[in-house]
């Protein structure tokens, strides 16, 4: 027995003597010591990598991929360039101001595929990493599918916009039958200024501003500005919640019907926009609606003339043909139809048949 103990001894001795090497060499292979991601947000993302091989590392490929509404999974691929070495440390920046910025509360996934000169090749485990605007200490608020996150003021602050917001995911459902399909991130910055720094070159006029794609709203409202927030944040949740009905590959919406849902939603026009749709009925010089389905106009005036046009024009199809009919207006533009046959499918005339008709209407606020 003690000499059969000892042959098995012997036997596994030598086992371990082929197997030891190989096991030591493929602990020394191609290895990733270190993997990290640094957020400078809004400017950019910069991806670290430590490796190494018992050969030369040739080849190293970062992907990475944002989580966001889309119609295909999209992955993004650098090759990255060093020296070929068998320890190497490179990293790679995400330049924000050459692609445009991610909104805060943004989560991502990324890898790295590694080559060496031996022909041996490394893909690491996905890692998550969420954009968080850190220059800030946030607190949170949920109802239902809306979060509220804001730094500055109290937490009755907070629960007033959130009121807010329900009232107007409440007024949009009774008016035109849309309704929140996925769960929406509110940042609210302390003012127009914190809201631009959070931005890539934006407009000085900036206030707030709708991330459809990433179900994500940023708007500038101190605590004081309570009044302005009310109609800002029912304008941006109305873009958000009016995106994801008609989220489409083939088109987008007509810019009047997108604006003036939003603008219809805030409540009764403001008497400024009114006065701007009055003079212009009384000189004859209104917006035709084909012009409207595009961009508005950079001049200030024309922009919110456009703005109270497109107002009215909502307030004309609800008011006559009823939620319903918007609402099949909405989804017909899902499908992709155009903007003359999708009117003409739902109401039975074309954009020219609306602006005739919308004209003649007495009522434009």
């Amino acid at each position: 027995m003690i000499k059969k103990i000892g042959l098995l001894a012997l036997i596994l001795g030598l086992f371990l003597v082929v197997l030891g090497p190989a096991s030591v060499q493929a602990e020394e292979g191609l290895a990733v010591r270190e993997s990290s991601v640094e957020v400078d947000f809004p400017l950019k993302l910069t991806f670290n990598l430590k490796a190494q091989s018992h050969a030369d590392i040739t080849e190293i490929r970062l992907h990475y991929t944002v989580e966001r509404e889309s119609f295909a999974y999209v992955v993004s691929e650098v090759y990255l360039e060093f020296e070929p070495a068998p320890v190497v440390e490179v990293a790679w920046s995400w330049d924000m101001r050459k692609t445009g910025g991610l909104p805060p509360g943004s989560r991502l996934e990324y890898w790295w595929t590694l080559e060496d000169a031996r022909g041996d090749r490394l893909e690491t485990e996905p890692a998550r990493v969420k954009v968080d605007d850190d220059r800030y200490s946030w607190r949170s608020l949920t109802e239902g599918k809306v979060t509220i996150h804001w730094y500055q003021g109290d937490e009755s602050f907070a629960r007033e916009l959130m009121g807010v917001a329900q009232e107007a995911l409440l007024r949009l459902a009774k008016s035109t039958g849309a309704e929140l399909a996925r769960p929406v991130n509110i940042y609210i910055y302390a003012g127009a200024q914190d809201l631009q720094g959070a931005m890539i070159f934006p407009q000085e006029w900036t206030g707030g501003v709708t991330f459809t794609r990433y179900s994500t709203i940023a708007i500038g409202i101190a605590p004081d500005e309570i009044d302005w927030g009310r109609r800002a944040m029912a304008h941006e949740l109305t873009h958000l919640v009016i995106h994801q009905v008609v989220f489409n590959p083939y088109s987008d919406l007509p810019t009047w019907l997108d604006e003036g849902i939003a603008m219809y939603a805030e409540g009764p026009l403001e008497p400024a926009f009114a006065a701007l749709l009055e003079k212009a009925i009384r000189e004859g010089s209104l917006i035709s609606v084909r012009s409207l389905a595009s961009p508005f106009s950079a001049l200030a005036e024309q922009s919110a003339l456009a703005y109270a046009q497109s107002y009215s024009l909502v307030k004309f199809l609800i008011e006559n043909y009823g939620q319903s009919q918007m609402l099949e207006l909405l989804r017909t533009f899902r499908e992709g139809s155009g903007y003359d046959q999708a009117l003409l499918k739902v109401y039975g005339f074309d954009v020219d048949g609306l602006d005739s008709l919308w004209r003649s209407y007495p009522l434009k606020y």
